[in-house]
């Protein structure tokens, strides 16, 4: 309903409502079954038992909870062999708890979109001014605001004196609005522009008024957005749709693998309960249950570094989704401007325009004078000795320009003191101050809307210069506050004081914007070098937001400004075919802005989108990555983010974006580094049996190899740092495979060679005669079960980096090569420790079969180096960059 296009008659007939006498209880009682409680509706939490039934389902996780279950049920059939299911069952419980502790979070947007809603609030009913619960409002109710008042629903105002709501929570709209009950607008129009209503959850700053609820509970503009975000289902990240397709191939392929082996040993005569445990082993070896582990601390180590740089992550996946992103929607207000209106030009009459950084002549300091005594804005001292300024941001430019020319407000005010005012208003737009002349007599100053103050002017010329003055400062998006002066001999009486502003001279205008970060403008070009477009999406008016990108290089040639009216005519499918063409949104109501970020998604983009008011948190929550203001922001805005900044700086989002790009770096040398370490025990198992010899490592030293050469080396990779040019390639796309840009070629590789090499250890061990021992099975498992732990222990040092394993220093992590150094010796202890060894049926090996194994163990390595130097010489771009896709 378009309460706004409606008189107040037809309202308070269609509402019932009377403004003497409200509602009466009858009628209170009837709405309320109509209409229910003032308050949204809550989705319910998951439980803590769905919660981890949820995180159960990855497939990965089943096959090792099935492993689990057998192991233990064969272990208990046997009567030992429990440090198997021990680990599988550590691993399983380990892997839950960080899951539901670090991503498990319950959503609070709806409770924080709850508690805006004020607890009680002033109404008539029955002739009766009553405080009530605003649960309890209904359609039809009226309602008293004044200045601090938080209002509890939509109204129609029906009555106001000076009225100022700040709106930005729900609009995005940088400044208190005016409001005025006798305003009709006809047609469709933003809420920003609906002068004649006030909206649930915002603040009255200025003024009083009486009103008729019109909406109540999800009704409001505020329940809408809390319908859109209850609504809203966030989808999994780039990196959670990659693990898991990468989790179910290689769990698919542990699973036919050992199949495949224990039909084969079966075939062979062997025992079926021993193949039964080697299969599930071999399952259990295959799946990298690791991974999971691994990549979460790769996150939460991005997560710290972020917080070092004013980002705090809310939600894990987001880090590596940052490194991905290709569209950032930014917000204007606070985000790329200061958020601090500032003074930019000012023009005396008959002068030129000069800039807020020239030397002042006295004629223009004489005007910045009397723009500070028709101010009201007052400074204060902070903890840090720093001047604050407090009052209306139009007054607090000018004190701040007033202070940054070395003027003291108060010794102006002590030459000039002020006798009388006449206050600003939203019909009259402007304000008058009387000063006293220190020549005799008085000073008139009227501040405020070039077009309403009463200039005396009478030469057309003079007329049409001042307007071309206005608009060439409105081209470049400042807002124009002109200032009128005369002198008056008598100060008139109280009620007469209105009759001072008349026949004003004009001395001069001056020019206000927002001004963007300094910063921002870097920060934009480093993003635009890194493949990521920024657009801007504002509730500011679209002279104003095109300014502001054009100076911050986001509007570029060929690129256009959008309104939200122009955007709401267009349908999504004509908004998908021209989404490329807009890098600015303005006056954009939230559904929209949950359509400018599904469109690009629909593109195959990764879209980070900004904002700090209730407004944004649809938007946030349907965004890939949601990135909320810390000093601004509503918490409603922040519970729906995935990501806050607590210093509010475009500039932090684009160091964020570097620090995801790294983990998403780490994350695939992590899955290089555990596929080839998985794939090979695959191989050597299955040829083994193929061929007719056998075991080849037990399934307890298939556990330890797991454990000592692949789980703990591979946990530091999580603290890896990234290459240089990384934020010089472009993001990855949605749909590209985490092996993309060569990855998959060199873990073919890898896996073959490091196959090659354990098959050769064991050959030597139980059939090769070397020095003075005897050839044997379990010789040949040692042997098998020393290099097989070895190269994988050694691959760690491969998968650093594309560039040779030379080039990178040892300090860069020093934990990484402290552990691999660590597992290398403990491998060795196992294999020279009768006692220690026996117990996973380890045996003591000759000096000479020592350096066949030192010999094995280095090839993969040598293999993977001289590829690196071949692939950098011949500089393929397929292979040019394995630690961040280049495409």
């Amino acid at each position: 309903m378009r309460w706004y296009e409606k008189s107040k008659k037809e309202v308070l007939e269609q509402l019932e409502g009377n403004m003497v006498m409200g509602l009466s209880s009858e009628q209170i009682k009837q709405k309320q079954r109509q209409f229910g409680k003032n308050e949204f509706s809550r989705a319910k939490k998951p439980s803590l038992i769905r919660t981890i039934l949820h995180h159960l389902k990855d497939v990965s996780t089943i096959v090792l909870i099935i492993a689990a279950v057998l192991s233990f049920s064969l272990a208990l059939k046997h009567g030992e062999g429990f440090i198997e299911p021990l680990v599988i069952s550590i691993i399983i419980v380990m892997n839950l708890t960080l899951a539901i502790t670090q991503e498990g979070k319950a959503e609070k947007a709806l409770e924080s979109l709850a508690n805006l809603n004020s607890p009680s609030c002033l109404v008539i009913r029955d002739g009766i001014r009553q405080e009530i619960d605003t649960k309890e409002l209904v359609p039809g109710d009226m309602i008293l605001v004044k200045a601090g008042s938080l209002i509890p629903a939509d109204a129609r105002i029906l009555e106001s004196n000076n009225l100022m709501v700040d709106e930005s929570s729900l609009t995005g709209e940088s400044e208190p609005l005016e409001k005025n009950a006798l305003v009709l607008a006809p047609g469709k129009i933003p809420v920003a522009e609906q002068s004649n209503m006030i909206f649930s959850g915002c603040l009255v700053t200025a003024g009083n008024a009486v009103a008729v609820v019109t909406e109540t509970g999800m009704n409001t503009e505020m329940g809408k957005i809390a319908g859109f975000l209850e609504s809203t289902i966030k989808g999994k990240t780039s990196l959670q749709q990659r693990l898991d397709r990468v989790g179910k191939n290689i769990s698919t392929v542990a699973v036919i693998s050992a199949a495949i082996l224990f039909l084969i040993g079966m075939r062979q005569g062997s025992d079926f309960w021993s193949m039964i445990m080697l299969a599930v082993t071999l399952a259990v070896a295959a799946v990298p249950e690791t991974l999971s582990l691994i990549v979460t601390l790769s996150l939460s180590h991005g997560v710290k570094n972020m917080v070092n740089k004013n980002a705090l992550i809310r939600k894990l996946p987001a880090v590596e989704t940052l490194g991905n992103t290709s569209v950032i929607c930014s917000d204007k207000t606070g985000t790329l401007t200061q958020n601090r209106m500032s003074i930019k030009r000012l023009c005396l009459s008959g002068g030129k325009p000069v800039k807020d950084t020239d030397e002042f002549s006295e004629a223009q300091t004489t005007f910045l004078k009397m723009l500070a005594c028709a101010s009201n804005a007052v400074g204060q001292e902070d903890e840090e000795r720093n001047i604050q300024y407090i009052g209306d941001a139009t007054e607090t430019a000018i004190m701040r320009l007033f202070s940054e020319k070395g003027l003291d407000k108060d010794v102006v005010e002590g030459e000039y003191p002020r006798v009388a005012e006449i206050p600003f208003s939203s019909e009259r737009k402007m304000m008058t101050v009387i000063i006293r002349d220190p020549k005799g007599g008085y000073i008139v100053l009227t501040k405020g809307a070039i077009d309403r103050i009463p200039f005396c002017q009478e030469d057309e010329e003079e007329i049409e210069n001042i307007r071309k003055l206005h608009d060439a400062f409105a081209e470049d998006a400042l807002r124009v506050i002109a200032l009128g002066i005369k002198h008056i001999d008598v100060l008139p009486g109280a009620e007469e004081l209105e009759s001072v502003e008349r026949e004003l001279t004009f001395i001069g205008i001056v020019g206000l914007i927002d001004p963007p970060r300094p910063e921002a403008a870097v920060a934009i070009q480093r993003a635009k070098k890194a493949g990521i477009r920024t657009i801007m999406i504002t509730g500011d008016h679209a002279a104003t937001a095109g300014a502001i990108a054009r100076e911050l290089d986001i509007l570029s040639d060929g690129q256009k400004v959008v309104t939200g009216v122009e955007l709401e005519e267009m349908t999504d499918e004509e908004l998908l075919a021209s989404i490329e063409d807009y890098s600015v949104y303005a006056r954009v109501p939230p559904s929209d802005k949950i359509r400018i970020v599904e469109a690009w998604q629909k593109k195959g983009e990764v879209v980070a989108m900004t904002g700090d008011g209730v407004n944004d948190a649809p938007a946030l929550k349907a965004a890939d990555v949601g990135v909320a203001m810390g000093q601004a922001g509503t918490e409603v805005a922040k519970s729906a983010s995935d990501m806050i900044l607590t210093d509010d700086n475009f500039a932090t989002i684009v160091e964020a974006v570097h620090e995801g790009r790294k983990v998403y770096s780490n994350v695939r040398k992590v899955i290089y580094f555990l596929l080839v370490c998985n794939l090979s025990e695959i191989v050597v198992m299955l040829f083994a049996q193929i061929v007719g010899w056998g075991v080849l490592v037990t399934p307890v030293m298939l556990l330890l190899i797991n454990v000592l050469g692949d789980g703990i080396p591979g946990l530091q990779l999580a603290k890896e740092d990234s290459a240089a040019k990384i934020m010089e390639s472009k993001p990855v796309k949605r749909s590209e495979s985490l092996f993309g840009g060569g990855l998959l070629n060199v873990i073919i590789q890898q896996t073959i060679i490091c196959s090659l090499v354990v098959l050769a250890a064991f050959y030597v061990g139980a059939y090769i005669p070397v020095g003075i021992g005897n050839p044997s099975p379990e010789l040949g498992q040692t042997m098998a079960f020393l290099v097989l732990g070895w190269t994988s222990i050694l691959h760690i040092f491969t998968v650093r980096s594309r560039e040779s394993m030379f080039k990178r220093s040892l300090f860069d992590n020093p934990l990484l090569v402290v552990s691999a150094v660590s597992m290398l010796l403990a491998m060795v202890v196992l294999c020279t420790v009768p006692a220690i060894g026996v117990h996973f049926g380890l045996t003591v090996i000759e000096p000479s079969h020592w350096l066949a194994a030192i010999g094995l163990s280095s090839m993969p390595t040598i293999a993977a180096e001289v590829r690196k130097l071949y692939d950098n010489r011949m500089n393929y771009k397929e292979y040019i960059e394995i630690e961040f896709s280049a495409r």
